[in-house]
């Protein structure tokens, strides 16, 4: 009986540390928790919002991402991608240029109706706010949704491939918005 017992607590620490070794390794290759903090994403992330980010996702345009902070040891941002390497980019009256063309940001709608009076975004062109024209290689330049409180690529400058902890994929908290962010 005592051997049997020896085999079955072995098999079970065998268990646990097989899942406690996978664990880490998605943890730390293919995704990770995160959380909000700030107001900075309204109305798309609230403060406390619960987030799963992954670290395998090619970085597009409009894409929300967690960076390491450039100004800030040890702290983290989420912020929307807006310049990738080689753009152009400007605002000019509340609508973004990318290489000369106007794109739609929809997901400023919400905080455009509630500032009825004034713009959201400043007018702004990379070489202005940079002192480049063109999103140098290996560079993302990055906004967050609440323009007017923001901290983000207009006071910070770019941010680099590298400082890129992963891609937003899931709302985890609060449970009656979790799912796939917009």
């Amino acid at each position: 009986m005592k051997d049997r017992t020896k085999i079955e607590v072995y098999s079970w620490l065998k268990s646990i540390a097989f899942a406690f070794i996978i664990s880490v390794l998605c943890r730390q290759f293919i995704f990770t928790p995160t959380t909000v903090f700030g107001e900075s994403m309204s109305p798309a992330f609230q403060e406390n919002d619960g987030l799963i980010v992954s670290k395998m996702s090619e970085i597009q345009r409009f894409d929300i991402i967690v960076f390491d902070a450039p100004d800030s040891k040890g702290e983290h941002y989420i912020k929307r991608v807006i310049g990738l390497p080689g753009d152009r980019m400007e605002m000019k009256n509340d609508v973004l240029y990318i290489n000369g063309k106007a794109l739609p940001e929809p997901y400023l709608i919400e905080n455009k109706k509630e500032n009825i009076f004034n713009k959201l975004t400043e007018d702004f062109s990379l070489q202005e706010r940079t002192g480049v024209s063109k999103v140098p290689e290996g560079m993302l330049f990055v906004m967050g949704d609440n323009r007017l409180k923001s901290k983000d690529s207009r006071s910070f400058g770019y941010i680099s491939y590298d400082s890129v902890i992963g891609e937003v994929k899931f709302r985890i908290y609060p449970l009656q918005e979790i799912g796939i962010p917009q």
